[in-house]
């Protein structure tokens, strides 16, 4: 008898052949939020050539879930850049993608506004950015930058994206919401307090995937929990131990219908989701 993750669930289909490890009879069992995980073998190496592996299986994949005319929001991270130095060129008709998390002085390569772009130049689409810094030093700013015309019109495009694309963000303190400067360690030590399990889009969730809000979120621009919900399609590219619990969250929250991850990383979220 399987485990259930959340409400909705429906029975992940394994697109690979991966029987021979005994995965495949394991993911029939279990039901779990999403319509489709997608484990990438680990194959030889360590960390960083199972990571590479994931990216490029979900960047070989995300052109068949989309359709002309939709609507793709984009978070940022490492795991979203990389995969879209992995895209092969297509040319998707009336696809908009859009940035769905604010601007910031990140030390790294991979911006909101850049994996966005990114993103859009892979796929043909036209890009829709969202100029305006994620985190604001006072909440009556951030309250008025959302008012002004052009930020507004921009959040309106976020609320009307009917597909997503991100990565989740544990609540380590070597995490990129904290390294990037989105939090501060005081920041990420209130909201896990409060019970954060992990992080979406720069926002925090608990183990259920439900909102853990505070004070920052304030101060922030850009797409909050409940309108990543419920998605006609939320692909959730993650992999790492690390991340399990994160990933697990956003899974029951409803967040994700797509998951792509290793086979190991898998393996340890159907082992947790047992457990829980």
């Amino acid at each position: 008898q399987g485990h259930e993750i959340g409400a909705g669930e429906q029975v992940v289909e394994i697109l690979d052949p991966l029987d021979a490890h005994g995965l495949g009879a394991l993911g029939r069992q279990e039901r779990i939020i999403g319509d489709d995980l997608h484990p990438q073998p680990d194959g030889a190496g360590g960390d960083k050539e199972q990571f590479d592996r994931v990216v490029r299986g979900a960047a070989n994949w995300l052109p068949s879930l989309l359709e002309a005319g939709d609507r793709l929001g984009v978070a940022w991270g490492k795991t979203i850049y990389d995969m879209a130095e992995h895209i092969e060129s297509v040319s998707i008709p009336d696809l908009e993608v859009i940035q769905l998390v604010g601007s910031m002085a990140t030390p790294y390569g991979f911006s909101a506004e850049i994996c966005s772009a990114n993103i859009a130049r892979k796929l043909g689409a036209n890009c829709v950015n969202l100029h305006a810094p994620a985190v604001l030093s006072t909440p009556e700013i951030a309250a008025t930058l959302r008012k002004e015309a052009i930020i507004a019109t921009q959040l309106d495009a976020i609320a009307r994206c009917n597909k997503a694309l991100f990565a989740v963000g544990s609540c380590n303190h070597d995490s990129h919401i904290v390294t990037s400067g989105l939090a501060s360690h005081d920041d990420l030590d209130w909201y896990v307090a409060q019970g954060a399990a992990g992080v979406v889009c720069g926002r925090f969730i608990d183990a259920n995937g439900e909102p853990v809000r505070g004070p920052l979120d304030e101060r922030m621009i850009g797409i909050e929990q409940d309108m990543l919900r419920g998605k006609q399609m939320g692909l959730l590219v993650s992999v790492g131990l690390d991340k399990a619990e994160a990933m697990l969250a956003a899974l029951r929250g409803g967040y994700a219908t797509h998951l792509v991850t290793s086979q190991s990383s898998a393996r340890h979220l159907l082992e947790r989701a047992g457990k829980s």
